[in-house]
């Protein structure tokens, strides 16, 4: 079988991140071809490349919506799918979902889309939503198999009414475990002692772009006691970041912010952290937690998406409401205070993540998807 992919940035994110690992699984452990289609030069195209898979990239698979652009798109898919006549499309994000089905459709090949997040979710402006829903319930028409990284967004599919149950399915990501990503585990007694009065070491992975929300974090850290003393990283790059180091000094906790820029060392990182928080308006299933799970980390976390299926409140983390600052400031007071607390919590995240977020689980599911479209198209 040879597997096209369509997706449309290559900077680094949940996304491609996911795609990434579904690549280098099928390439290592399968008989079938990959093949990427991409919007533009990055890390995910560079990665993808040295794994030996080929890439087209299209700069007319652009983001943003330009009509223009979006039909030059078409065409150009259109012409390498021809040239390349792979047996099933597999597109990842909404533009790519568009551009990659309408292509696959005038060329007859089966189509898979994935839905990492939903353009009409709740904390999504009313504009876009108006925008959204009639796109995509058009484009599910010209899907054989709609695949939403969690069930939260399979029912707000279902609710809108984007496809029949029938082509909907719930495949929760998955990533690879890491050897000893539990380094917390296997620290030393001094080690330990030695970090018991340092300041509490939190961090955000993601984009500095109206999807997340660094500010609601930002605040908060300026809410805490005095008697609270935390070192906040964030890693990631973003049209936002310019605005958040400015909040950052106007709030006066500039010198407890640390401004990482994008990073390829994320399990390491992570590794030498006590909390990861991913403060947020909207998500669809996002990778980074799993990431923190994975490495034995408590999370907080907005209670928004399908982040409440990997978060059990309480337990491995907390879930806050939308925008309250509050809310996040006496979370961190909480562990703060109490070490074991964090031991605890973190211990049950990796052990949640052991049980139903690894990698091979999404593989198999997925390709069990690939096989069923095949089969119901007589290949």
């Amino acid at each position: 079988m040879k597997l096209t992919y369509i997706i449309t940035r290559s900077d680094w994110g949940g996304a491609q991140a996911h795609l990434y690992d579904l690549i280098e699984y099928i390439e290592h452990y399968t008989q079938h071809n990959c093949h990427l289609i991409i919007g533009e030069e990055g890390r995910l195209s560079e990665q993808v490349q040295v794994l030996g898979v080929p890439v087209d990239i299209i700069p007319t698979l652009i983001h943003p919506i330009n009509p223009w652009k979006d039909l030059r798109a078409i065409s150009d898919v259109l012409r390498i799918l021809k040239r390349v006549k792979p047996s099933l499309v597999h597109t990842h994000s909404s533009k790519a979902g568009m551009v990659g089905r309408s292509a696959a459709r005038i060329a007859g090949i089966p189509s898979v889309f994935t839905a990492h997040g939903w353009a009409f979710t709740e904390g999504v402006s009313t504009f876009r939503k108006n925008i959204a829903v009639p796109l995509e319930r058009w484009m599910g028409r010209y899907s054989d198999s709609i695949i939403c990284v969690s069930e939260y967004d399979r029912k707000l599919a279902l609710d809108y009414r984007i496809a029949s149950s029938e082509k909907i399915v719930a495949i929760h990501n998955g990533i690879p475990d890491v050897e000893r990503a539990f380094i917390k585990e296997h620290q030393t007694l001094e080690t330990q002692q030695a970090t018991e009065d340092r300041a509490l070491k939190c961090i955000m992975v993601a984009r500095f772009s109206v999807q997340k929300d660094q500010e609601t974090l930002l605040r908060a850290i300026s809410k805490l006691s005095l008697g609270t003393p935390i070192e906040l990283y964030f890693v990631g790059q973003g049209e936002l970041i310019d605005s958040m180091r400015l909040l950052a000094k106007e709030l006066n906790v500039i010198q407890k912010v640390h401004f990482l820029g994008p990073r390829v060392d994320i399990p390491q990182l992570l590794a030498t952290m006590d909390v990861f928080l991913l403060i947020t308006n909207y998500e669809g299933f996002p990778i980074s937690i799993l990431e923190a799970m994975r490495t034995g980390l408590p999370v907080i976390a907005s209670n928004v998406g399908g982040v409440r299926e990997a978060i059990t409140d309480g337990v491995n983390g907390y879930l806050v409401s939308r925008g309250d600052s509050e809310a996040i400031k006496e979370r961190l007071e909480l562990l703060a205070r109490d070490s074991n607390l964090q031991k605890v919590m973190g211990k049950a995240g990796r052990e949640k993540f052991l049980k139903y977020f690894t990698s091979k689980k999404m593989f198999e599911k997925t390709l069990s998807v690939y096989n069923k479209v095949l089969q119901q198209r007589g290949g």
